[in-house]
Formats: structure tokens, C-alpha cells, sequence
């Protein structure tokens, strides 16, 4: 069943233009689970700020070719396009071209995730699968499952299984 998820896309949110795009062979296996590790943002601009915010410094300090992720979602569950659909992400080093990364706006070492993030973030991936960009049985994984890191924060990884039943 497809769920239809409204999505800000990167030109609504006034995002930079990448350096290069890759685009990636078939459909996304796996998707990672992320937080930014940065507080939560509350609304619509504030949320577009933090987007902005993190692009530049995705494009600056990390030198990648644009903001990393594939989609990032805000508190009030919100979905903003990062790289999109069937795009490499610069997310997992290493785990990047089967994958797609999202991204919870906020520290889930600190905070819960949002009801509401979790249901658009179900719903993002249903339609994934629906349009193909993911496979049917891709496997969730966060991002400490694959390198050393806290990612995607003890509160958000223990809600992991209630996205692993949305499909």
C-alpha cells in the first residue's frame, strides 16, 4: 500500500546546487537511521535553517559534494529532500552506494523521536518501495551498526523497530 508522504524538496528549503551527483545502481538493500546531533528544530524556517546550516557545513568542513543525507525529517514530521531518490549519500563511509540515509533533526541521546516523525518516516519508506527506489526486504540498520559512533543516539535506536514493521 503506497503512503503518500509530502516531502519539502531542496528547493523549497534553499538548498545549494550539488558538485556531482551519483546516482545509484538499482535499488537502495539498506537504509541508515541517523540523528544531527544537533538540537531539535521546532517549525518550518527553523528547520530550513538548520538544512541550510548543515549543507554548508557538509560542503565545507567534510568536503562532500552536497548535504549527505537522502532525506531528513523534522520533530513535527516534516520530510525534507537531502540528496533524494536513488541518489549515493555521503552518510555511512563505506555503506554509501546500496543504501539511503536518514536523518532525524535533533539529539536522540537527549530526546525521544516524535510520533510523528516516526509515522513520516514509515511512510517514506513504504513509498520507497512502492516506487522501487528501495528493495522490498531492505534491511534498517542505524548508523552505530555500521562504525563507530552513537549515531543515531540511544532513544532513536531503540525505536528502530518500530520502523523495521512498516513495510
Amino acid at each position: 500500500m503506497d503512503q503518500k508522504v509530502n516531502i519539502i524538496s531542496r528547493e523549497q528549503w534553499g538548498a545549494a546546487a550539488p558538485r556531482k551527483k551519483e546516482t545509484l545502481k538499482g535499488s537502495a538493500k539498506r537504509v541508515v537511521i541517523h540523528h544531527t546531533a544537533l538540537p531539535k528544530c521546532t517549525g518550518l524556517q527553523e528547520c530550513k535553517e538548520r538544512l541550510v546550516s548543515i549543507q554548508r557545513g557538509h560542503l565545507r568542513e567534510k568536503k562532500f559534494d552536497d548535504i549527505g543525507y537522502n532525506f531528513l525529517v523534522g520533530g513535527d514530521g516534516t520530510v525534507f529532500e537531502g540528496r533524494g531518490w536513488g541518489v549515493v549519500g555521503a552518510h555511512a563511509k563505506g555503506n554509501n552506494h546500496d543504501s539511503l540515509g536518514i536523518a532525524f533533526m535533533g539529539n536522540f541521546n537527549n530526546d525521544a523521536p516524535s510520533a510523528e516523525a516516526i509515522s513520516s518516516v514509515k511512510k517514506l519508506l513504504q513509498s520507497g518501495v512502492s516506487q522501487g527506489y528501495l528493495h522490498n526486504e531492505f534491511v534498517l540498520l542505524g548508523h552505530r551498526n555500521l562504525g563507530q559512533t552513537e549515531c543515531p543516539g540511544d532513544n532513536l535506536y531503540a525505536a528502530l523497530p518500530q520502523l523495521r514493521g512498516s513495510t
